[in-house]
């Protein structure tokens, strides 16, 4: 039996760790509170992030790292992007020689704009074919209630990909796709909670589903022409992990980034929508360095800078749509 541990007890981490469990993977989930892993475990449910949600009863939570990586053959990292270098520098003398680390997460590195697989293989020392990425239009809350979905898995060599792809493909509820794009895959996941954030700022502001195609269409293009400098396969941003990813979080109510948007647009401080905000907004923090891995490469992206300038630089909401609406006219296609 493949033993995996998931490290991270919010509402995404819990339900990859209940999708492996239920696809016959001996799992355990590793969080940092004792209070949230001694209710999982004694009411099977995870009070904080999933209330309601019965869990696998073969799922099983320790606040010990050590435990968690005792033998583990997949090791699914699901933290706040930012929090990553720092939580895995003290796992990793207990990482199993040969285990794959796997990322749930969708940011870029402040400071480094690093993406997560490379933070994971400069912190743990490992090659890039042990380190694969998961990404697409994976609502956490949806899938935990048993509704269909998709999602790649990405991976610089094509059997672990396939490996990954067996361990957590779960018919009719999950169905993973492999794709060697580590690069298209990740950017897609991160840049998207930039854009959800813009396109939710428009709908607090009470703009309609032009404004809202707009925003989704011209962000898809910002993500294509970053990946494209990157060296990111193109056809992977008409995919899952790229169209299908965006889509998702730009147009669900269960969307953090989107709903965080809404809640700028409709004139609430950056103070009293994080005080609001129970979970991680992911693109509250990498926007700004999603903007600065940008302007390392040359690369043109209006909406991550007013996104920025909303959120980090005391711009009005106003302002940015003018901004954005005032630019010089332009081909459709430029700068790809």
């Amino acid at each position: 039996m493949t033993k995996t541990a998931v490290f991270g007890t919010g509402s995404w981490g819990t339900t990859f760790a209940m999708i492996l469990a239920e696809a016959g993977n001996e799992t355990v989930l590793w969080g940092r509170r004792p209070e949230l892993v001694s209710a999982i475990n004694s009411t099977g449910e995870n009070p904080d992030y999933l209330p309601g949600i019965t869990l696998p009863g073969s799922l099983r939570a320790t606040d010990s790292a050590a435990e968690a990586l005792d033998g583990a053959d997949f090791v699914v990292l699901a933290v706040p992007s930012q929090t990553l270098r720092g939580n895995l520098d003290t796992w990793r003398e207990h990482i199993p020689d040969g285990a794959v680390l796997v990322s749930l997460m969708k940011g870029i590195e402040l400071g480094t704009t690093k993406r997560m697989s490379e933070v994971i293989r400069e912190v743990a020392g490992v090659p890039e074919e042990r380190v694969a990425v998961i990404s697409g239009p994976n609502l956490a809350k949806e899938i935990a209630q048993r509704q269909p979905a998709a999602t790649v898995v990405a991976c610089t060599d094509e059997a672990v990909a396939k490996r990954l792809q067996d361990v957590c493909h779960l018919p009719p509820w999950f169905r993973p796709y492999t794709n060697l794009d580590v690069v298209g895959v990740e950017l897609g996941g991160a840049v998207k909670n930039v854009i959800a954030l813009a396109v939710g700022v428009a709908v607090g502001m009470g703009m309609g589903d032009n404004v809202a195609a707009m925003m989704i269409t011209r962000g898809l293009a910002e993500i294509s022409r970053l990946g494209a400098a990157l060296g990111a396969d193109p056809h992977t941003f008409s995919g899952l992990a790229g169209m299908g990813d965006l889509v998702a979080t730009c147009t669900s109510p269960l969307s953090r980034n989107r709903t965080f948007g809404e809640n700028l647009g409709r004139g609430m401080t950056l103070e009293e929508v994080i005080a609001a905000t129970r979970q991680t907004a992911e693109g509250v923090k990498s926007c700004e360095s999603v903007l600065e891995l940008a302007r390392k490469h040359d690369v043109e992206m209006p909406i991550t800078e007013v996104v920025v300038g909303v959120v980090h630089d005391g711009m009005s909401p106003r302002e940015a749509g003018m901004l954005l609406m005032s630019r010089s006219p332009k081909p459709e296609r430029y700068g790809v």
